[in-house]
């Protein structure tokens, strides 16, 4: 396997150079949350500096080396989060801006090596056995949880630590005197951020953002001390090498980054190869997710020797980047430098960045976190499912992340387990059926005329489309050849349907019918029919007449609305 590709070089020096344009707010912006609980001068330029050096090397290593062509990656919410947490523990403890920047390049150098582990000893497919409800919470818990937090930066002022006290601390904080300039400039990044896309979308909407109300707060006079201020140029130093680690108890912070470390590592790990699917889907590849693993673990790794927080595989920034033209490594590399000469050369220029532009851009990427539709649906899924959604949801913002996904996954396992149980005490159900439409599974693919046969696809679906079958259902669906005209889905194996089996039908569903495909859909059993209809798949998707109780219901339909063609 080649390690670089010259042959899209064009397309992945533009990709990556738009990459990095997008990215540069975000790093700045995650670096700054990171170092939020921190109440110093200071804290704003120090962490926008870590979250530059974390991008930047994490960006360059994770594409050089791993198994995802066109991914970017960087600073991202969940992680940023862990990093928040654990270095506003250790300047409780210690009020040493060594302490903390030890701390945390330290859990870097452990996230990288967990995840080294975890790619050595192929770990990265059991990624695709979470639930979507418990990504839906998790992820929406997070996105509540950025966007508390950049409440009071977006009013000039400083967010307590704890979630609990950003919520009900908000009144007394805001009683004590706003500023009423930096909320204006806030506001104005964020609506800069969703109306630019209305005007144009050649130029990234969060650029724009910083650009212009930097520009305006600059005009208007905005305070000095509501800046990020002077961020340190020049080529990063090893964090050991750049500070006085006189008084600094290595011990007690070893022990204090192993179990964030670990965390940033599992969640790092995930929200990567969900990345990666979604680069997947769009380039039409196949990524290799234990090689990507290797790839992130050594970018963290650097990243937290040279005093950078941790990151992962950024959807956003990966989604610009392929769509902008990049395909392979070198548009990560590319995107990687273009912010290494950010901060070699115009570290001067970021320091008027008002940190209320920051918090409207956090803001955004908070909303864009929040599953909307998953929240939109909690009425019509089953209730096992709703309840698995909340319960992570709930315990990802007021307790931890890790804690939440782990209860999420064994409720969610137990569940599973029951409704499994259920179905086999209960049978095949039919009430939905008569005896005239019993067949076997396959029956009936020969009454289709051979004038017609060059225009249909038949998928058989084999067993239950739940949380672990995902990934090969989506393979399955991507067999569809592109010339295909009618695709009939033979639905009578499918006996199960969870909400992370319907959703991944939907998209299949829509994937097809952006290609001008019909699709057609026989002996649908009683549970996954119900799941259909009630999250409106069917009717809205597939109309009732393009449901079949049996596939010669469907060979009829066929014969009746498509005359023989020759071949």
């Amino acid at each position: 396997m080649k390690i670089l590709d010259f042959s899209n070089l064009k397309g992945d020096l533009f990709g990556g150079i738009t990459a990095g344009v997008v990215a540069l707010p975000l790093a700045l912006a995650f670096g700054i949350q990171a170092f939020g609980g921190i109440d110093s001068p200071s804290a704003a330029s120090i962490g926008a500096l870590a979250g530059l050096v974390g991008a930047t090397m994490l960006g360059f290593f994770a594409s050089l080396l791993g198994g995802t062509p066109s991914q970017i990656s960087g600073p991202t919410g969940p992680m940023t989060v862990i990093t928040a947490s654990l270095i506003s523990g250790i300047w409780a403890a210690q009020q040493s801006f060594a302490a903390v920047i030890i701390g945390m390049s330290m859990a870097g150098l452990f996230c990288g090596l967990f995840q080294i582990l975890f790619g050595v000893i192929k770990i990265g497919k059991y990624v695709r056995y979470i639930p979507y409800p418990v990504l839906s919470g998790f992820m929406s818990g997070i996105g509540v949880i950025i966007i508390l937090q950049q409440l009071y930066p977006l009013i000039g002022l400083k967010s307590p630590v704890l979630v609990v006290d950003m919520v009900t601390q908000f009144y007394d904080h805001a009683s004590a005197g706003i500023s009423l300039t930096a909320l204006f400039i806030g506001l104005g990044a964020i609506a800069i951020i969703y109306l630019c896309p209305l005007i144009t979308k050649k130029l990234p909407a969060t650029l724009v953002a910083l650009v212009v109300m930097t520009v305006v707060s600059i005009l208007v006079g905005f305070p000095e001390q509501l800046t990020i201020g002077n961020i340190p140029s020049g080529l990063p130093k090893p964090f050991f090498a750049s500070l006085d680690v006189s008084g600094v108890d290595w011990g007690q912070l070893l022990m204090a980054s192993i179990v964030p470390g670990l965390t940033l590592a599992g969640l790092g790990s995930i929200d990567t190869l969900l990345t990666s699917v979604v680069a997947d889907n769009i380039t039409k590849m196949r990524h290799d997710s234990n090689r990507e693993l290797i790839g992130q673990g050594a970018g963290n790794m650097l990243a937290g020797l040279f005093g950078g927080i941790a990151g992962a595989g950024a959807t956003m920034r990966t989604v610009v980047n392929v769509k902008s033209g990049g395909r392979s490594r070198l548009s990560g590399m590319t995107h990687s430098v273009l912010l290494l000469a950010i901060l070699l050369g115009l570290g001067g220029l970021v320091r008027y960045v008002p940190l209320s532009v920051l918090a409207g851009i956090l803001i955004s990427v908070g909303v864009g976190i929040i599953d909307f539709k998953g929240f939109k649906d909690l009425l019509r899924i089953p209730r096992a499912d709703a309840f698995v959604l909340v319960t992570v949801f709930l315990l990802t913002v007021f307790v931890d992340l890790l804690t939440a996904v782990g209860i999420g996954m064994v409720i969610a396992c137990v569940l599973f387990m029951k409704r499994a149980s259920d179905l086999v005490e209960g049978g095949y159900s039919s009430q939905e059926m008569t005896h005239a439409d019993q067949e076997s599974p396959w029956d009936g693919e020969d009454d289709i005329p051979d004038a017609l046969a060059h225009k249909i696809f038949i998928q058989r679906l084999n067993g239950p489309i739940f949380f672990g079958t995902i990934t090969g259902f989506q393979q399955v669906m991507n067999e569809v050849p592109a010339d295909a005209k009618i695709v009939i889905i033979r639905m009578r194996r499918v006996s199960f349907m969870d909400q992370s089996g319907l959703y991944a039908m939907e998209t299949a569903i829509k994937d097809l019918q952006a290609r001008g495909v019909e699709v057609l859909m026989t002996m649908i059993q009683p549970q996954p029919l119900y799941m259909l209809r009630t999250l409106d798949v069917i009717p809205a998707l597939v109309p009732e007449r393009h449901t079949f109780r049996s596939f010669k219901a469907c060979t009829r339909y066929l014969k009746k609305t498509l005359p023989g063609e020759p071949s």
